[in-house]
């Protein structure tokens, strides 16, 4: 029997905050990886991300997936978030694990509450449109039992992209409209990304909400293998066994992601398209494409002196970077570490990282 619906249910954010961001090298390393950074002002991108929830939702619901040697610098950079409320999964078994977990963590504490599951590595330009957006899906979630997925408005054809199918109307939700989402389909071939655009397909950025007792449910129907194990989690929380179960109930699991596992297989699945200037900082790029330029088009971190340098972008951990006569670059210096390249081949950052980790030598430097 599910619990109740509508008004005076708890809401909780559940913060997805795994992950290395190789395309990011050199500054982003395993062991402090992007969301731990500050890439475009004073606060990380974790902090950031709980900045734009904290007015919706309390520090106290607000929760942080991640793996054991992010943990402590997390509970460094969020000293507002209780010490419990940064969750440690014991090995990497994919978004649908560490959503599942979140789920059952927050079950136990309410079952009745509804949450959101959000990544901790993006960049939104328009925050309080994001919490409108936030606050409709939330609405449209414990309206009744859909799985429900904010949809970006596409900027461009990005093939790196996952697009959403927009269907039917369903209603309107804290003044914003809501749809059924037919399909999802991952990372198209350019012509078929701009068959999406002109069709009016959604990015889709990951950020999904339901009720907590609608989700696990899917769990059971949809991924049993998974379900079982997070059930024996749910009887062991608070007790003195809950740290060897969660163990234990992670290496019986097999690696799957939400979108795969659950959003795409999941009958009642709905979308509000959305407008809040998303961004998922996947490469160097990226970030130069959104972050704050001088008069000569340059984003620059640290001490630089450029000559006839244009659209580069400069970090620098320490020393100083000093540039003649170049355009379009990307150069960080990392302190151990020097990368430069061309921005159009800023996404080949991550094959140069799987070089690293395959030399003996080297390795220590991802």
């Amino acid at each position: 029997m599910r619990g109740a619906r509508g008004a005076g249910v708890s809401r909780y954010v559940a913060i997805l905050a795994g992950g290395s961001g190789t395309r990011l090298w050199p500054l982003s390393r395993s062991a402090r990886p992007k969301q731990l950074l500050p890439l475009l002002g004073d606060r990380s991108l974790i902090q950031a991300t709980v900045d734009r929830v904290a007015p919706l939702v309390p520090f106290d619901r607000i929760l942080v997936i991640t793996e054991a040697s992010h943990a402590d610098d997390l509970r460094v950079q969020l000293p507002e978030l209780p010490p419990g409320n940064v969750i440690v999964e014991p090995m990497r078994r994919g978004t649908a694990a560490a959503v599942g977990l979140a789920a059952t963590i927050i079950a136990h504490r309410d079952p009745d509450a509804s949450m959101a599951s959000l990544h901790s590595d993006h960049a939104v330009a328009d925050p309080e449109e994001f919490r409108h957006c936030l606050a409709a899906a939330f609405a449209l979630a414990e309206s009744d039992d859909w799985l429900v997925t904010l949809g970006v408005r596409p900027s461009s054809p990005h093939v790196g992209m996952g697009y959403i199918d927009v269907g039917p109307e369903i209603g309107t939700f804290d003044g914003r409209v809501a749809y059924q989402a037919m399909q999802f389909v991952e990372k198209p071939d350019p012509e078929t990304a701009a068959s999406f655009v002109a069709r009016g397909y959604l990015w889709n950025p990951g950020y999904f909400l339901w009720r907590v007792c609608v989700i696990l449910d899917e769990f059971a129907r949809l991924l049993p293998g998974m379900h079982a194990p997070l059930s024996e989690v749910s009887e062991a929380l608070g007790t003195p066994k809950e740290i060897s179960v969660l163990k234990d109930a992670y290496q019986r699991m097999e690696p799957e992601t939400i979108d795969y596992g659950i959003m795409e297989r999941a009958k009642k699945v709905a979308t509000i398209p959305s407008d809040f200037g998303w961004t998922d900082i996947g490469s160097w790029r990226e970030l130069f494409q959104i972050a704050p330029k001088d008069g000569a088009g340059n984003v620059v971190r640290g001490d630089h002196l450029g000559i006839d340098t244009r659209r580069t972008l400069v970090y620098s951990s320490g020393r100083p970077v000093f540039t003649v006569g170049v355009e379009d670059l990307v150069i960080v210096d990392a302190g151990d570490a020097l990368l430069v390249c061309r921005q159009d081949q800023a996404e080949r950052v991550k094959n140069l990282v799987e070089q690293l980790q395959a030399d003996p030598n080297r390795a220590g430097l991802v």
